[in-house]
């Protein structure tokens, strides 16, 4: 049990906001001595791992950049002032969509974005202009639509990603159980994802929904 003992710093790194970055990496050196690996071969497999996976990894990477420079040039005070001029659009209605599109997409292989590339510069500033929040909004507020966001890309995601075996994660799911011992055909998990993704759903327009009105109730509030 105490090689686990890496998901409980992951738990609490998250818990106390520091680095995502630095808390997985040093989590996973962690477990991995925790296993019995010495440093250095802790090390050489973190960068093995990233070398094979450079496909994965290097489109992120250098997304960073360039969602930086289109920041730099307006990118969130545009989508801001579009979305003002919408009336009828909310925080939930923007999260609903994208996680629906996100789930759909997801299901062919293809990746609408992410939470770099597409919910941070495009998709929180739409919601946050579609309810009109004022410059002195409290940061709690603006926490909680932001969070709504990141669930969106999260679920929309996770979610879909198994229904298609193309995609590949439904293979390490397979794979996660085998290793396991427990047999479990393809054609199984494809077929019980699809109600999983469709109750995800139904789930998140009542969460958006539930948003909508909480962010409605503030306002009125005046907090």
């Amino acid at each position: 049990m105490i090689k686990l003992l890496g998901i409980l710093l992951i738990a609490i790194g998250f818990g106390f906001r520091w680095n995502a970055l630095a808390v997985v990496l040093g989590a996973g050196v962690v477990t991995g001595i925790l296993a019995g690996f010495p440093l250095h071969e802790v090390v050489g497999m973190v960068g093995k791992f990233f070398v094979e996976n450079r496909g994965l990894t290097l489109p992120i990477v250098l997304m960073v950049p360039v969602i930086g420079l289109l920041e730099k040039h307006g990118l969130q005070e545009r989508v801001a002032a579009m979305m003002v001029r919408t009336k009828a659009a909310t925080a939930g209605h923007i999260f609903w969509i994208y996680q629906a599109l996100r789930g759909a997409l997801s299901i062919l292989g293809i990746s609408l974005g992410s939470h770099a590339g597409m919910v941070r510069p495009l998709i929180v500033p739409m919601a946050e202009a579609a309810e009109k929040l004022p410059t002195d909004t409290p940061e709690k507020i603006r926490e909680k639509v932001r969070a709504h966001g990141a669930a969106a890309e999260n679920v929309g995601n996770f979610f879909s990603d198994d229904i298609l075996v193309a995609v590949g994660a439904l293979l390490l799911v397979k794979g996660f159980f085998d290793t396991a011992g427990v047999p479990v055909e393809l054609d199984a998990l494809k077929r019980w994802s699809v109600p999983t993704a469709l109750w995800v759903l139904v789930v998140g327009w009542w969460r958006y929904r539930a948003l909508d009105r909480w962010v409605a109730d503030k306002r009125k509030g005046g907090v």
